[in-house]
């Protein structure tokens, strides 16, 4: 069935317990509804409450009350951190004015500038902001789909897959092998599988030393690559063999009970497998018809508005964000340039040009951290980048700590910034 401008109201699962919005709610006041809870979704939230000191009613729609944030949660399952680190609740963004509705949104009218709720009713807008991160392309690994991820995870959502992940981890058998199938580009955070990879090496390295990594990856080269690739023969040395398509033939099917992926090459048994299937805007873009045949949504570099519609705004990973990847820094970023342009439309605040920054950082083992990142300018054909950086192989040890701390405390600053 073939999707209508207004929009159509989809399958969603109500939560129990889920708030209701009240119609009556801010009423005389400009609304802002805000669809995801994630880095962009909550930032622009609060940013917009923040900075419209009360002018502007905003409304943030999440369905989950603790929100683990993917970015990090290698670290987790390296043993850097534990679960509850990563897990952040809404209380803060509740306390700053936000109404906090944990709810599935399950459909956009954008005619009449309502969102559907899975508990039922709508709730209306004036601005949309819609921030839903990703979803999965299952088709793209055949054999693969969601009867699958609990024997072969693919954790690019966190919370209980990533635990589920390393819990496989250590169950593995001595000598045991481990498969990481990456996903193709384009893809939430660029370095996560092989920070991955590396993590994964780091936990068989101290319990099951003679285990063995093998990444059947779809690309011909990843971020990074010389840091990963450098790190993993200083530090895991004969553990991890990287097998990009031009090798293996790329993956060609997976079966769970087997445990096997299948290549052209060869076929291969997993003890233990991570497969992350290609990936596209999250549903409730598609459901609301702001995403284009890629998958992904088109955006106006300067405001973040959707090419759709001048009246929603979308963030993050979901958008075509030109020369900006898909990071939890990158979807921070975005949100402060939506936040700014929502208030100017809507209170007459001042609009000033647009700039966006992003950096992402990588563990590769103890104090190893490296990084890459750069900044960005609004086009009138996309998000620019103007300059950037990279950490450089060969790096003093004491370095690459200094990188690792300075990521801890991007980390701590980042959720304070989104969830206050």
């Amino acid at each position: 069935m073939k999707l209508s401008r207004r929009g159509v109201i989809g399958a969603g699962i109500a939560v129990s317990g889920a708030l209701a919005a009240p119609a009556a709610l801010g009423a005389g006041r400009p609304k802002v509804v805000v669809i995801g809870g994630g880095a962009g979704g909550a930032t622009a939230a609060r940013y917009i409450a923040k900075d419209s000191d009360g002018a502007i009613d905003v409304t943030l729609i999440e369905p989950t009350r603790a929100y683990y944030t993917c970015f990090f949660s290698n670290l987790y399952i390296g043993g850097f951190r534990d679960i509850g680190s990563i897990g952040h609740t809404y209380g803060g963004l509740a306390g700053a004015g936000v109404n906090v509705v944990h709810d599935w949104a399950t459909g956009v009218d954008r005619d009449a500038k309502t969102v559907a709720l899975a508990g039922g009713g709508s709730v209306p807008y004036d601005r949309l902001v819609v921030a839903p991160g990703i979803d999965f392309d299952y088709d793209s690994i055949p054999g693969y789909g969601i009867e699958a991820q609990n024997a072969m995870p693919h954790a690019w959502k966190a919370g209980s897959q990533t635990e589920l992940l390393r819990a496989r981890i250590d169950a593995m058998p001595e000598g045991g092998t481990f498969v990481m199938v990456p996903p193709p580009n384009p893809y939430r955070c660029p370095p996560g599988p092989y920070e991955r990879v590396s993590m994964v090496a780091h936990v068989l390295k101290q319990s099951n030393p003679t285990a063995k990594i093998v990444v059947l990856d779809p690309k011909e080269k990843f971020s990074k690559q010389a840091l990963f690739m450098e790190g993993w023969e200083a530090h895991y040395p004969g553990m991890i063999e990287w097998l990009p398509a031009s090798i293996s033939g790329g993956v060609t099917g997976v079966d769970a009970e087997t445990m096997e992926i299948e290549t052209d090459l060869e076929t291969f048994t997993a003890d233990a497998a991570c497969v992350v299937p290609a990936q596209r805007a999250g549903k409730i873009a598609h459901m609301a018809g702001l995403a284009d045949d890629s998958g992904w949504c088109p955006i106006v570099p300067a405001t973040m508005q959707s090419r759709m519609d001048e009246n929603v705004h979308v963030l993050g990973d979901a958008t075509i964000a030109g020369d900006m990847p898909k990071s939890a820094f990158s979807a921070n970023s975005q949100a402060k340039v939506a936040a700014m342009a929502v208030r100017e439309a809507l209170t007459e605040s001042r609009l000033f040009p647009a700039k966006f920054s992003n950096t992402c950082w990588s563990l590769i083992a103890t104090d190893d951290g490296v990084k890459v990142g750069a900044t960005y300018e609004a086009t009138e054909e996309k998000i620019a980048k103007v300059d950037g950086f990279i950490s450089q192989t060969g790096e003093d040890p004491e370095l690459r700590k200094r990188t690792y701390e300075e990521s801890l405390g991007w980390y701590a600053g980042i959720t304070a910034d989104m969830f206050g």
